[in-house]
């Protein structure tokens, strides 16, 4: 999966864990929202599949959580 899907899949993927997460967990899903994509992997970026783009996204969730 290149950048440019990465890209205009990250609203979908911070959709699907926000469907699966406890609702005192929203407001790091909402700060990631707040994120452009563009700025979280360059161009040239690349994920081996879309489960690692995913698996990409909930470790940001996880990290966000510990902050």
């Amino acid at each position: 999966m290149e950048a440019i899907e990465f890209v205009m899949n990250f609203e979908k993927y911070l959709t699907e864990i926000e469907q699966v997460i406890k609702t005192e967990y929203l407001p790091a899903i909402e700060r990631l929202k707040e994120k452009d994509p563009h700025d979280i992997v360059r161009p040239e970026s690349w994920f081996q599949s879309e489960s690692a783009a995913r698996g990409y996204v909930w470790t940001m969730f996880l990290r966000e959580m510990r902050n």
